[in-house]
Formats: C-alpha cells, sequence, structure tokens
C-alpha cells in the first residue's frame, strides 16, 4: 500500500481554501499558504488530486451551481453569484463546459437536450449508449436492456432521448470493443459530469494500469483525503461511464472485488480480460 504522500494536508488545507472562497486565490496566495514555491506547490496539488488548482476550483464551482439550481426558488442570477461566478458574462462564457447545457435547461433537467442512444448485446450482456453533443454520456450494463433505458431516464429525465441512426453505430461498436478488450483504452470523447470530489476520484480510477486493481484506501490517499475512503466507494458507484471510467478496477485493501454497480461477475471478467491481454499501450480518456 502507498502511504500518504507528506504534502496531501497542505493539499487538503489549499482544497478548503478554495471551496471556502468567494474568489478563487490566486496562485501565489495558495502557495504561500503551503509554505511552497509556485511552481512546486501547482505540481504537488495536480499529483495529489489529478486537477490544477484552476480546474479544482471550476469543478466545484460546478457542483455548487448544479446545487443551487436544484432549488426552484433561487434564480439562475443568484445561483451563478451564490456559485463564485463574478459576473453573469464570466458564467454564461462557460456554461455549457460547466453544466454541459444551458442553466435553464439544468434546471429543467436536461430539457432540449438532444442525447442519442441505443442498446446492444455484448459479452457482458445488455449494454446502453448515449452520447450527447459534447461525447459519450453514458455506458451502462445489465441484463434487461428496459431496465437501462430507465436508468438513462432518470439520469436525463427531461432530455430529448432519441434512437441512434447508423451512424450512432460506429460509436456503439467502439464502447462494444472497449468491453471486449478493456485494455485497449477509450479514445472517444467522454462528457463527464461530476463533483469536485468525484471527478478526483474519477481522475485517479484513469491512472491505474489496465491489468491492475487500487484499493478504495489507496484511491483516497492518492487525492489526498485517506479518511474519505466511503465516499471514494460513493464515486465509483456514481459513475455512469461503465470501463472509460474504469472503476472496476477498484477493489477492497484484502483484495476482495466488493460491489461493482453492474454485477460482480462482470468486474471479474473486466479484469480477467485485463490480465490476460497482452501488453499494450493505452490511452484512456479522462474527465476533462
Amino acid at each position: 500500500m502507498k502511504t500518504q504522500t507528506p504534502h496531501a494536508d497542505l493539499v487538503a488545507q489549499a482544497c478548503r481554501r478554495i471551496e471556502s472562497s468567494e474568489a478563487l486565490p490566486s496562485l501565489d496566495e495558495l502557495a504561500e499558504q503551503a509554505k511552497l514555491s509556485p511552481h512546486h506547490f501547482h505540481r504537488v496539488f495536480k499529483a495529489i488530486t489529478g486537477l490544477t488548482p484552476k480546474a479544482y476550483a471550476s469543478a466545484h464551482r460546478a457542483q455548487r451551481m448544479r446545487a443551487q439550481l436544484q432549488h426552484p426558488d433561487t434564480s439562475i442570477t443568484e445561483a451563478i453569484y451564490d456559485a463564485g461566478f463574478q459576473a453573469n458574462s464570466r458564467f454564461y462564457s462557460t456554461s455549457d463546459r460547466v453544466l454541459g447545457m444551458r442553466p435553464k435547461d439544468y434546471r429543467a433537467g436536461g430539457a432540449q437536450t438532444v442525447i442519442r442512444f441505443a442498446v446492444g448485446q455484448c459479452s457482458l450482456g445488455s449494454i446502453l449508449v448515449a452520447q450527447s453533443a459534447r461525447g459519450v454520456c453514458a455506458i451502462l450494463l445489465g441484463d434487461d436492456p428496459n431496465a437501462l433505458v430507465q436508468d438513462l431516464q432518470k439520469q436525463f429525465n427531461r432530455a430529448e432521448l432519441i434512437g441512434g441512426d447508423t451512424a450512432f453505430e460506429q460509436v456503439v461498436a467502439q464502447v462494444v470493443g472497449l468491453i471486449e478488450a478493456p485494455k485497449l483504452g477509450c479514445q472517444l470523447p467522454l462528457d463527464i459530469q461530476g463533483t469536485a470530489f468525484q471527478e478526483r476520484v474519477w481522475q485517479a480510477l484513469c491512472e491505474i494500469p489496465p491489468g491492475s486493481t487500487a484499493s478504495y484506501t489507496e484511491i483516497a490517499q492518492r487525492i489526498g483525503q485517506p479518511q474519505a475512503v466511503r465516499a471514494v466507494a460513493q464515486a465509483c458507484a456514481a459513475n455512469h461511464l461503465a470501463v472509460a471510467i474504469p472503476c472496476h478496477r477498484v477493489v477492497r485493501l484484502d483484495g476482495d472485488l466488493s460491489g461493482y454497480r453492474w454485477g460482480i461477475e462482470r468486474k471479474r471478467a473486466l479484469l480477467d480480460r485485463e490480465r490476460a491481454a497482452p501488453a499494450t499501450v493505452t490511452t484512456n480518456s479522462t474527465p476533462r
């Protein structure tokens, strides 16, 4: 097991400062608090969290924005300022990246957002692949195709779901190829939406080499929050992108496979395939 990096506490303090500040502290201010040079602090922060300080702040503001938009009594303007954006124009220039859609569409459960999807079969059972304008937004596995469609509908409860056309079959074929040979890595653009913490966990998952595993405890240590083991497990369970975000590579401290959103047998099969495959160069798409 990897021991906790000596800078983990400093980075955790910086994360708390970013989260509690209305305006993003400058790199120099964060580095001064940590008693490190700006360059060294930037490198250490990214090594531990998987994100730069600026990207971490953006992910946290996106999380706050999503939470604010859940309250119908809060106006969109109020939500923008409460989330830490200093001007409406600054938020709207990045709203697609922050929310994946316009704020009024996000509040409406994805209304006016078009998501193409298809359900097929692979060696692990039924598979559903969905894609927004930004990239693949869901890869779901299961036994019942109808249950997979219902899961997608819950995730995007007011989006316009459209069955994929012939061109979309190429996307599905690439995803099925990833399921059959997970060691090859994902080459598709991904539409990833999560909290700042979830994105840190998912980034750490993408850095686990194919054929290898890491424990929930190790992942918590790698992101600088060794006490957040349960939260790491919850972030894994919240992943809607099977194999592309490789939560199947996370196991218990004793090596037990533990839980898996899409079933233990599928998790075992994916790990067996990765371990049996010859060594190759991989390029996993990671949270952006």
